[in-house]
């Protein structure tokens, strides 16, 4: 079937790169590859990998201007048109412009046809860059020892390790770090470091090698303790090492030393992976064992009270295990183990020995002293006694089904799993129905909607029962993570018990208005990649910069007992991410480069103790053009969230997001008065590495963890955890979410090309219900939910082929779809193959589709908030946001 029958308004996709013509933009083009660098010490990169690093832009925000030979020497420079000029120049403060503007007559809705606009397609499309940026890097390489910034967060790309570590592991905010504090504060950029230190890596990546020294460990410096890299110089004929850090020359173990040649490079360097790769994994002694390091062990709590059951969680979770532990993707190690926890207001604990024929249930009545009623048979090799725990799993549900006792006793829970873990660390796992009101960190019902939008409205973010925050200090500091799903009818209070998880590095799973048919596969699925995924346990992390620079904050999911210690972590896993600021302490030679080290000490899944030290390295400039021109935007905006959300403890929601505009005000206001070359007062002036920070702040003000309006304190708190360790992928999706239609799909959506062997994406569109088309269907996706949005006037065929021969109108459609059927047509098959390929990349969190049918799902609000272009949620629309940025840059002046 033709598939442009389904479009009933005749639209036709057109290439978004193609609407930005009228900007004038005057990009980075490819051809700038060949701009002059600053010359550094001399061999610094001492290996020939073979890739192709012709052509490469210092940023790849627009691929299209390859050949454009002019385009090479212009400044990188985005001018929007001159702005409308608006009636509130006499407001004070941003926050109180923006209110005055919501009844500005002047300022009118994209499309209102009143008033004097900027046409929303001259402005800077962060679609259209996310779709040449992956064009670009779907023929190229990145190396990470070019003079350019990481490609923009959620490209699809493969990087050369060449001593600096692949941008997968860590982003700098500023690729070219200014010299002085003063120069730094001229540009009012911050200088910080996302890491994300066991990011997965693509197939056709160098792997991280592994390299043991043995008894005596990696060659540390001996002032700094920063670990041996390929940045360190060698002296006196190779008896010296020079640390790139503190610049201390260190005598060279015995057992290390190596002949220098006539260049000055050891003669064994190419056989050694630490001296020529940014990310290197080493196997360490016993002093830096805390305990013994032995497989990891697992504890899987089960919430069976009387709100689970009537949930059918019981049987969600028994089917979570046994996929986590026996499916196809299963990934335990040789020598883990297991033991299985339920509970209500009583504790059951389960021998699973091998030698019995079925497991035995010990209940625990006593929960205000916890203790375990046995040890032997507690925890078990889950292959031995798979026998034994499937028949438990089997009878888990109707164990309880009579039963359905109220209020699980949630904080023993907590103590039980401590003891069986403190001695040697591990992971918990479980689940929660309700608000635990029973036992021992008993909560009370604490959302008064009355406190919204006050000065009391922090105190909802906060614990409310100091309990959970003591054990998560005390989980963390014995090497136990923890993750909590969380299945909630009403009010459950995560600011208090989701401090457990978030101390000890761990993760929180929350389902609201929890339907077993929609959700459950989700909740499978995220508990099996809970466990599966790359882990580590008993860790540590430590940074270490240049001489002139200090480490002044951290923002993530870890505890940190005081300044001066390492962070800690009951488990970090391959989707956490820490945010590292510095400050300057001195200054930076322009001479040579800023350096940064990341060693995170820990113990694998298999158990084996381990630092993986990433490298990274920036050059240093005195120039305010080079600083911004080498800004990564995706990682400013880490830096920014995390900032914000930081501050929900202490400052009002509306002060935060005034600083939030205001910080955006202070970058541009900067490079205008600083980087820019002479232009209209009436233009604003963006930066090219930064052309899509106003829209993208826009999208952070629309998060439930930041915006305007009555949003449930739970919904606003699981917002917030998440954004303090989200990757920056996906980050950058949860702010601008993908958006495709369904039925404008091209012949060659959703297949591989057969030319370069790529995966052939559908062309998004501009987060703005303006684009979407009358009839048509679009899949909206934020990296966390993943949304099919269907107009009302969908025509029967479209239905037809994308839900069965039987469904001829929307409402036909089973409301608790969960995923498209498969039918034999050609927008299925297309469809079905690019959710897939969605799936595949959202690491632990499910792809599980949820309806949201045009004046029929309540899901269809859900949607219209994730329309960062739109005014919604009592926050202006991108052309209106622009016109205000634009107005307070002239007022800073």
């Amino acid at each position: 079937m033709d598939q442009q029958q389904y479009n009933t308004n005749g639209f036709t996709p057109q290439d978004l790169s193609s609407k930005l013509s009228g900007l004038k933009l005057e990009s980075d083009p490819i051809a700038q590859a060949a701009h002059t660098h600053h010359h550094k010490r001399p061999a610094r990169v001492f290996h020939d990998l073979g890739a192709n690093t012709e052509n490469i832009p210092q940023t790849i925000n627009d691929p299209s201007n390859n050949s454009d030979a002019e385009a090479a020497s212009a400044s990188s420079t985005s001018f929007i048109p001159a702005m409308p000029e608006l009636n509130n120049a006499g407001s004070s403060g941003f926050a109180a412009a923006a209110a005055m503007a919501a009844q500005n007559p002047t300022v009118r809705p994209v499309g209102s046809g009143a008033g004097p606009r900027v046409d929303p397609d001259q402005i800077p499309s962060v679609v259209a860059i996310r779709e040449l940026n992956q064009k670009y890097y779907n023929t190229h390489m990145y190396p990470t020892m070019q003079k350019l910034c990481p490609p923009i967060a959620g490209t699809e790309y493969s990087a050369v390790d060449q001593g600096s570590s692949n941008p997968k592991f860590g982003r700098l905010t500023l690729c070219s770090i200014p010299a002085t504090s003063d120069v730094l504060a001229s540009t009012h950029l911050p200088i910080g470091l996302i890491v994300q230190p066991l990011a997965q890596l693509r197939p056709d990546e160098q792997s991280v090698p592994v390299v043991d020294f043995g008894d005596s460990g990696p060659p540390r410096c001996n002032r700094c303790r920063a670990y041996i890299n390929p940045f360190m110089q060698f002296a006196d004929g190779g008896s010296k090492l020079i640390c790139n850090m503190c610049q201390f020359a260190n005598i060279v173990p015995g057992e290390y030393f190596s002949p220098l040649d006539a260049t000055g490079r050891r003669i064994d360097r190419d056989q050694r992976p630490e001296l020529n790769f940014g990310t290197v994994e080493f196997p360490v002694p016993k002093e830096y064992w805390k305990i013994e390091p032995k497989p990891i062990k697992y504890v899987f709590a089960i919430d069976v009270s009387a709100d689970a059951v009537n949930k059918g969680l019981p049987h969600l979770a028994a089917q979570s295990i046994r996929k986590a532990l026996y499916g196809p993707n299963s990934d335990l190690p040789t020598g883990c183990k297991v033991a299985i926890i339920s509970f209500d207001r009583t504790l059951h604990f389960y021998n699973l020995s091998s030698n019995l024929q079925q497991a035995q249930m010990l209940v625990t009545p006593e929960i205000d002293d916890v203790f375990l009623p046995l040890l032997d048979g507690l925890f078990v090799d889950p292959e031995e006694s798979r026998l034994v725990i499937e028949d438990l799993l089997d009878r888990l549900e109707v164990l309880f089904e009579d039963l359905k006792v109220p209020e699980p006793a949630f904080g023993a829970v907590l103590e039980a799993a401590f003891k069986a873990l403190e001695a040697t660390g591990g992971k918990l796992l479980a689940t929660l129905s309700a608000l635990p009101t029973w036992g021992p960190g008993s909560l009370a019902f604490r959302d008064d909607p009355r406190l919204y939008h006050t000065e009391k409205e922090k105190i909802l973010f906060a614990p409310g029962n100091p309990y959970y925050k003591d054990w998560g200090h005390k989980y963390a500091s014995a090497g136990i993570g923890v993750d909590f799903f969380v299945f909630p009818s009403t009010y459950v209070d995560i600011a208090s018990f989701g401090t457990v998880p978030e101390l000890t590095g761990g993760d929180l799973f929350y389902y609201p208005n929890f339907v077993p048919q929609r959700d459950g596969r989700r909740f499978i699925t995220e508990f099996s990649n809970s466990i599966n995924r790359e882990t580590g346990y008993q860790a540590q992390l430590k940074v270490r910069c240049s001489n002139g620079l200090q480490v002044s904050s951290y923002y993530g999911n870890f505890y940190h007992s005081h300044p001066a210690s390492d962070l800690e972590f009951g488990t970090i896993d391959s989707e956490k991410s820490v945010t590292v600021m510095f400050k300057f302490d001195g200054k930076l030679d322009t001479k040579l480069d800023a350096h940064f080290q990341s060693a995170l000490l820990y113990t694998t899944k298999d158990g084996q103790r381990r630092v993986r030290c990433h490298n990274f390295v920036a050059g240093v400039t005195s120039q305010i053009k080079e600083v911004v021109k080498f800004c990564d935007e995706d990682a400013l905006l880490a830096v920014i969230t995390r900032e914000a959300i930081h501050k929900t403890s202490t400052d009002q929601l509306k002060d935060i997001r005034s600083r939030i505009n205001d910080k955006c005000v202070e970058i541009l206001a900067a490079y205008r008065k600083h980087g820019a070359s002479t232009s209209s007062p009436g233009q604003l002036i963006l930066p090219e590495a930064l052309k899509e920070l106003s829209v993208l702040l826009l999208g952070l003000l629309k998060l439930k963890a930041l915006r305007g309006g009555n949003v449930n304190s739970d919904a606003r708190v699981f917002s917030m955890k998440l954004l303090k360790s989200m990757p920056i992928d996906q980050l950058s999706f949860y702010l601008y979410p993908r958006i495709f239609g369904l039925h404008t799909l091209r012949e060659t959506d959703g297949y591989t090309n057969e030319t370069n062997g790529k995966f052939e994406f559908p062309q998004c569109i501009r987060a703005s219900l303006s684009r979407f088309d009358e009839g048509g269907a679009y899949i909206i996706d934020n990296g966390q939910n993943c949304f099919l949005w269907i107009h009302r006037r969908a025509t029967s065929a479209l239905l037809r082929d994308l839900f069965g021969p039987k469904i001829e109108k929307l409402e036909a459609i089973d409301a608790y779809t969960n995923e498209l059927p498969e039918i034999d047509t050609a927008i299925s098959r297309q469809s079905r193959n690019i959710i897939s390929y969605l799936s595949d990349r959202r690491g632990s969190r499910a792809l599980s589709i949820q309806l949201a049918r045009q004046e029929l799902d309540g899901a269809e609000y859900e949607v219209k908030a994730m329309m960062v272009e739109d005014r919604n949620n009592e926050a202006m629309n991108y052309v209106d946001y622009l016109c205000h940025i634009h107005k307070h840059i002239q007022l800073a002046h």
